[in-house]
């Protein structure tokens, strides 16, 4: 996971969390990096599928 680029901002991940009273480790936005990889390379063959090249919200 270190070497792909981070999908998501780690002190924007870590202010949400806070904000429910909760602290988080530093390995946690590369976990979330990595769901919203794995969403996006869903959504992108969703819309491969649907002959389209828009990837749109309702692919997620």
């Amino acid at each position: 996971m270190a070497d792909k680029e981070s999908l998501v901002i780690g002190s924007k991940v870590k202010a949400y969390v806070k904000t429910k009273g909760l602290m988080c480790s530093g390995d946690l936005s590369d976990a979330v990096s990595q769901l919203v990889r794995e969403a996006l390379d869903k959504a992108c063959e969703r819309t491969q599928s649907n002959k389209r090249s828009t990837v749109r919200p309702h692919d997620l």
